[in-house]
């Protein structure tokens, strides 16, 4: 077939009306998943699997930009959100991941749910330089802009949280023997790493600890086998099928140390309700967020607007379900985020915009906890505060803690 060449006359009028175009006619340029009119959202969540408990997070972004798209968009565009279900399964993860940038072509992938399901597919999207933006997971790894400069988390790490919880223990009960569960994974290493190192000379005081996987269907020999340690308090880093599953044999096997559980776990809804709520009364977290249904958060602003969002884009979500109120707040931040985007919506400067957060207040933020990021700080949520469970709601448990930031890369 012969090469077809553009005439010269052709060419230099073409060029000609080019120059004579306004720069910005000619200069605008998007990535993938961005138009004038849209910007498409990648999101992997395990609607189904050992961790279906979390597939909300999935739904309640999904209900946020309709939310926004109702009320106009953003900078002028719709919001296209693509959630698929990888049943938190890695290779599943992976599968779909290409799937939504090489065939969806996404901008970015957004609030995709767990540890283990990240991590399969960190490498691959920081290749492609595609957004993995405020990793629905604790981890540490999250943060380790050095290494994944296209990946950020969002909430306050696991490592934090294991500090956290040591320092009340040192405090409160120096003379404790600890038993300790966690779930086999960067997430649970974390936090086993974090209380470890918190408690440290007295790491001792760890007299029995046990791991599981995620395909195990109960964690009912795991249980017995920490009571046996005569351990007096109990450290669960579990997803909420298996932190129910915990608090029920507990009370099975008539053993009542303190319990502290996972921050991840502590919906009423999806962990305390189904493992009986007398049951759980006592147990010690901690939490970022405001609990909407604390009395005390009644005439909130912020509670309010969550209250009237779930009520018309959610409406068959469980209001006692606090992952809500973190999906709610997250979907906040990336708003944050694409405004200040402006007309240049490019993975580039959504990374760059991400990265350059300033004392941001985020509804549904407990009183005093701000969002800050830097290029070298990837972790926005760097502030939590204790919880007890009174047996109907978490109650505020001292002051507010703040988290020093985990060593990247070394799990």
């Amino acid at each position: 077939m012969p090469r077809r060449y553009l005439p010269y006359f052709a060419a230099v009028g073409l060029a000609a009306s080019l120059a004579a175009l306004p720069a910005n006619a000619t200069e605008k340029k998007y990535d993938p998943g961005a138009t004038d009119q849209e910007i498409k959202i990648g999101n992997l969540a395990p609607y189904s699997g050992p961790a279906s408990a979390y597939g909300i997070i999935g739904r309640v972004a999904a209900a946020f930009f309709r939310k926004v798209n109702d009320e106009g968009g953003i900078n002028g565009r719709k919001f296209t959100f693509v959630s698929y279900d990888d049943a938190f399964s890695p290779p599943k993860a992976v599968e779909q991941a290409r799937k939504l940038v090489e065939s969806d072509e996404v901008l970015m992938i957004y609030q995709s749910v767990g540890t283990p399901s990240n991590a399969a597919i960190q490498k691959f999207l920081n290749a492609r330089k595609v957004p993995q933006l405020f990793v629905a997971s604790n981890a540490t790894r999250w943060g380790d802009p050095d290494h994944f400069p296209w990946t950020m988390g969002w909430q306050p790490n696991f490592q934090s949280e294991g500090r956290a919880y040591a320092k009340y223990i040192l405090q409160n009960y120096p003379n404790a023997k600890i038993a300790m569960l966690w779930q086999n994974d960067d997430g649970g290493r974390d936090e086993a790493k974090g209380l470890r190192d918190g408690l440290g000379e007295r790491a001792s005081m760890i007299v029995a600890e046990s791991s599981f996987e995620l395909s195990e269907p109960t964690i009912d020999a795991h249980i017995a086998r920490l009571r046996n340690s005569g351990a007096d308090i109990f450290v669960s880093w579990t997803t909420p099928k298996a932190s129910a599953q915990a608090i029920r044999k507990l009370a099975e096997l008539e053993w009542r140390p303190v319990v502290f559980l996972a921050g991840v776990s502590t919906s009423v809804a999806s962990v305390l309700r189904p493992a009986g709520l007398e049951n759980a009364k006592g147990i010690i977290s901690n939490a970022y967020l405001k609990d909407p249904s604390d009395p005390a958060w009644s005439n909130d602003a912020a509670t309010r607007g969550w209250n009237a969002f779930m009520d018309r884009y959610l409406p068959d979500g469980d209001k006692a379900d606090r992952v809500t109120v973190y999906g709610y707040a997250v979907a906040h931040t990336l708003l944050e985020v694409l405004k200040r985007c402006g007309d240049n919506p490019t993975r580039d400067n959504i990374m760059r915009q991400a990265a350059n957060l300033r004392d941001l207040d985020v509804p549904m933020l407990l009183p005093g906890i701000k969002i800050n990021t830097s290029a070298k700080d990837y972790f926005p949520v760097e502030q939590m505060q204790l919880i007890r469970f009174d047996g109907q709601r978490w109650q505020p448990l001292g002051e507010l803690i703040d988290g020093e930031v985990g060593s990247a890369g070394t799990n």
